[in-house]
């Protein structure tokens, strides 16, 4: 049975964690406020914009070349994995991890044996976990997320678009964290580029292609409009995950306050039993030196 001194140092020792992550949760629980606020203003605005983006893209004509949908065989992949810069956040950041590996397992395994796979890391955690199984991170970006403006994002999205204008990368996906509630986030693959036509057929269900009046010309649109576009929907997937990363906190500290309560709750019963052990000790052995002297 441990010591009376050292099982008072486990609960002051315990104490001052179940403090801190108390702390950590009510901070994030702030954070969570205003982040989902900004995810639930730009999803509409987003989503709306996506399937324009689509539609565009498709209604353009051969003689307006559009080269974010230029599709060629996919050779030079690039994968931008969105995790924080901080842990103490339970899985969030291993789920994102752990779907690259898979999607590049499954998808681009002869890319990877040519060295043809890259990794592009925003946020410190995906930095540190990609550079010890030995991918390529060709970039990371890190500290984006205490000051999330989409100004700050674009430096990122910038360079995944030049980068396949440029033919450096025949395909972008996005992985990152989508943001559903408090206590769930969704890890997410997405395509990035090149930009697919929205589909006539789904489900059976056919759909009419939307005819566009184009002011400016169509050559203009292509030049601004999509790749502002494109930066839009790169700026939303960190949206989701910057909500994302403080749900996960905010139930990861929840969990670590109330495993800290249980754990003194056990503290507590120990210290008792040693103080009432210890106790009956002594009397044992004054009740001992008493009859000695008695006889």
């Amino acid at each position: 049975m441990p010591s009376l001194k050292e099982v008072r140092g486990r609960i002051q020792s315990v104490n001052s964690t179940q403090q801190i992550t108390k702390a950590m949760k009510m901070v994030s629980a702030a954070k969570l406020r205003r982040a989902q606020d900004n995810i639930t203003k730009i999803r509409p605005y987003s989503e709306k914009l996506s399937g324009i983006l689509r539609n565009v893209t498709e209604s353009l004509d051969k003689e307006v070349e559009n080269p974010y949908s230029s599709e060629r065989r996919f050779e030079k992949i690039l994968i931008v994995a969105i995790t924080s810069d901080r842990g103490l956040a339970g899985a969030f950041n291993s789920n994102v991890g752990k779907a690259v590996m898979i999607n590049i397992n499954e998808k681009y395994s002869e890319q990877l044996k040519g060295g043809n796979v890259s990794i592009l890391t925003i946020g410190k955690k995906g930095d540190d976990y990609f550079r010890k199984r030995g991918l390529s991170v060709i970039s990371t970006y890190c500290g984006i997320f205490s000051n999330l403006t989409f100004d700050n994002v674009r430096r990122a999205a910038e360079y995944a678009l030049d980068g396949f204008i440029s033919k450096a990368f025949d395909k972008v996906e996005l992985v990152y964290n989508e943001f559903k509630n408090v206590a769930t986030q969704v890890v997410r693959v997405e395509p990035f580029l090149p930009l697919v036509p929205k589909l006539k057929e789904e489900n059976g269900k056919k759909f009419a292609s939307t005819d566009y009046i184009f002011e400016p010309s169509r050559a203009e649109i292509v030049r601004d409009l999509i790749p502002k576009s494109l930066k839009i929907q790169f700026y939303k997937a960190l949206l989701e995950s910057n909500a994302s990363e403080h749900g996960a906190r905010m139930t990861a500290m929840d969990k670590a306050t109330e495993n800290a309560k249980d754990l003194l709750k056990e503290l507590r019963l120990t210290y008792n039993r040693s103080r009432q052990a210890s106790i009956t000790k002594e009397i044992l052995e004054i009740v001992g030196g008493a009859e000695a002297l008695k006889a």
